[in-house]
């Protein structure tokens, strides 16, 4: 049995990568598979079911409103995805109820312990150096502006640290996911701090 969920994920990584290895939004192949393994370590190290874990963080980004023209698509297309591998309807309809608790835009809460694992390995991807990355990637692609020392407050990519990125380590659920997110939280710290220098163009030859 384990065999067998080990090349039906084989496989499903296969499809995501095809379908997601060229996207340019930061929700990409390598975004998913990060998400994958994350969700597969947190699960064995909080005693969760690894396979649904990883199965729903393969997943996690079909049918996401950013990549289909601002309409969410997940259930849908999650459902016609999972149905080409023959699974049983109860655990598509697990997998779909997983999914749609861990988007930080829909804000709902997660409610299985599975639920709170994928939403822990997604929102670990969005913080640390690869968040800061992915955070810029994203803004680039919906024609946001770096920063606006204008007005601070406006749509810009370091706006975003502050409406979310540096909001995620207290939504961390679990203990493992806690503990990375204290330290990767660090890097969207020293970043921050080091952008600002850099921008207001400090004379760092003094320091």
């Amino acid at each position: 049995m384990e065999m067998e969920k080990e090349l039906l994920l084989e496989k499903i990584e296969t499809d995501i990568k095809s379908q997601f290895l060229n996207e340019s939004t930061g929700h990409d192949y390598y975004h998913i598979a990060r998400v994958a393994y994350m969700a597969r370590q947190i699960a064995q190290a909080e005693h969760a079911d690894a396979f649904v874990c990883t199965l729903a963080a393969w997943v996690h980004d079909i049918g996401d409103y950013k990549l289909n023209g601002g309409v969410d698509k997940s259930e849908e297309l999650i459902r016609n995805f999972l149905s080409e591998y023959s699974l049983g309807t109860s655990l598509i309809d697990r997998i779909v109820t997983i999914v749609s608790q861990v988007s930080f835009s829909k804000g709902k809460h997660a409610e299985s312990l599975e639920a709170k694992i994928v939403q822990d390995a997604d929102r670990l991807d969005a913080i640390g150096t690869i968040g800061i990355a992915r955070a810029f990637a994203y803004g680039g692609s919906v024609g946001h502006s770096i920063y606006n020392p204008i007005d601070p407050t406006q749509n810009t990519s370091v706006q975003h640290f502050y409406d979310k990125l540096l909001k995620l380590k207290e939504l961390m659920h679990t203990r493992t996911a806690i503990a990375i997110a204290e330290k990767r939280q660090q890097f969207l710290l020293q970043f921050l701090e080091q952008f600002y220098k850099e921008w207001n163009m400090e004379n760092e030859c003094l320091n």
